[in-house]
């Protein structure tokens, strides 16, 4: 970047969103599993902005709760919040945050339902500006239904000609202006007390500026992209769902551009920060969310879903599987087995070598090298030893109604299927639990612990049969 001024954003995040038919803000539909005004903050964190202005209006309460709570997550992005109270176009919008601007920057004007612009993008577009120009970003569109057309002396910008106020001649310009703008702060509020509503739509106009920028001698310039995806807004389902394609279909492609070998790039969804080491392998239908890091050699099974998540060199995660760390995260060993149909819950952490098979579940639980639990078995809060064998069935008992409590299974434990281990309480060493049993005290190393009723065989017997009943 060439400039030394500072960088404000100011996000348009008023607009009610009447085609989405939802009681949610528009600007809070998710994209990539994260609203749509997460990722232009997130922009504005990429170009090292002094701050971020959103201007809300349409269910300004749920918006601004989540920009409380975005403003928790991050040290880096100054967040401040304006009211648009009514909504009087985007002239008025802009005109909210002047209060809070400083005379000294380049405000970047974003849209919060506009989630894909690039930061290099919106670099090149702050070097136009240089703090004395008003820079659009603009794009070339064959159908330019609806956008503001692009008037032009050859390289310069006389103005921007809403479609409801263009005559059919410009109507014809394919040039669009993409409702992001680059402009000195100072000037700005200048323009903006300018502005008035007449207008087909009685609105203050946001691009009436242009023509006091051309009065005043100011030079507009224009930075033209090919890129439509960068800027894409999002008014219905239809087009989050086409945009939502849209970025997991480059996501897909640069993994593959990386190395990963992916079944279908079409039948991927990644909803956070996704990281693979060479020659990682993801079968169709994967859903990866939060952030997760597969290593060298990594395999995943379809219609696995995963979140946060650490998994080391050579595991393999067979189909069906669902892995979601959330706060405390899940790591997985190099060369562990996991399902199919597996569920690993926040705070299982298992070493190399461990096996777990279909239908286990495991939560807040360390299993060590070699370990397997390889049917249909529970375990939640249990420190389980290096190759211990959990049969098929067996649950640790671990929540008394009020208190958690936990197993331990030392080393070379043997669990036999169909057992209950109630906590606390430790197997000790090379010990085996024979199947069916209720174990409530701890065992010694070594040791056969059995705890269960006698069997007992009564011959000859008789089922009860039903008595025939007759009809008169």
């Amino acid at each position: 970047m060439h400039t030394t001024n500072q960088i404000d954003v100011v996000v348009m995040a008023a607009g009610k969103g009447t085609r989405m038919k939802s009681k949610l803000p528009k600007v809070l539909h998710p994209l990539a599993g994260k609203p749509l005004l997460g990722h232009v903050l997130d922009t504005a964190q990429a170009l090292h902005a002094r701050q971020a202005v959103v201007i809300t209006g349409h269910g300004a309460i749920g918006v601004e709760a989540f920009c409380s709570d975005y403003t928790r997550s991050t040290s880096e992005l100054g967040l401040k919040m304006v009211r648009q109270e009514p909504q009087l176009g985007t002239g008025h919008a802009v005109q909210q945050a002047v209060p809070v601007l400083e005379d000294d920057g380049i405000v970047v004007v974003l849209s919060g339902d506009v989630p894909l612009t690039q930061p290099s993008t919106l670099q090149h577009l702050i070097t136009a500006c240089a703090g004395n120009r008003l820079a659009l970003l603009t794009l070339t569109m064959p159908d330019p239904s609806g956008y503001g057309r692009i008037e032009r002396d050859g390289e310069t910008v006389k103005a921007i000609v809403e479609h409801k106020d263009a005559s059919p001649a410009q109507r014809a310009i394919q040039e669009i202006y993409s409702g992001i703008m680059a402009v000195p702060a100072k000037l700005l509020k200048t323009w903006l007390a300018r502005l008035d509503n007449q207008n087909a739509q009685n609105e203050y106009y946001l691009t009436d500026i242009v023509k006091f920028a051309v009065a005043d001698g100011v030079s507009v310039v224009a930075h033209q992209i090919t890129d439509a995806v960068q800027v894409a807004g999002v008014n219905s389902p239809v087009q989050l769902a086409e945009l939502e394609r849209a970025y997991q279909s480059r996501r897909a492609y640069a993994l593959m551009e990386n190395g990963v070998r992916l079944a279908d790039p079409a039948r991927l969804d990644v909803r956070g920060h996704l990281q693979c080491g060479q020659d990682v392998s993801i079968d169709v239908n994967c859903i990866f969310e939060g952030h997760v890091v597969l290593g060298d050699g990594v395999r995943i099974g379809a219609n696995c879903v995963i979140a946060n998540t650490v998994i080391e060199a050579g595991a393999v995660i067979h189909p069906f599987t669902h892995i979601d760390g959330e706060k405390l995260g899940v790591s997985i060993g190099s060369g562990t087995l996991i399902g199919p149909f597996a569920r690993l819950r926040p705070g299982t952490m298992l070493g190399e070598n461990v096996h777990i098979g279909n239908f286990v579940e495991i939560k807040n639980s360390t299993l060590a090298d070699g370990a397997k639990a390889n049917h249909l078995a529970y375990l939640g809060d249990a420190t389980v030893g290096e190759r211990v064998n959990y049969g098929a069935g067996s649950i640790t008992a671990n929540y008394d109604g009020a208190n958690k409590h936990r197993t331990v299974m030392e080393a070379d434990v043997h669990i036999g299927s169909n057992c209950v281990l109630v906590a606390p309480v430790t197997i000790g060493a090379g010990g085996t639990v024979g199947g069916g049993s209720t174990i409530t005290k701890d065992t010694p190393a070594g040791a056969l612990s059995v705890s269960r009723g006698r069997q007992v065989s009564v011959p000859n017997w008789n089922r009860p049969a039903k008595q025939s009943t007759s009809k008169g």
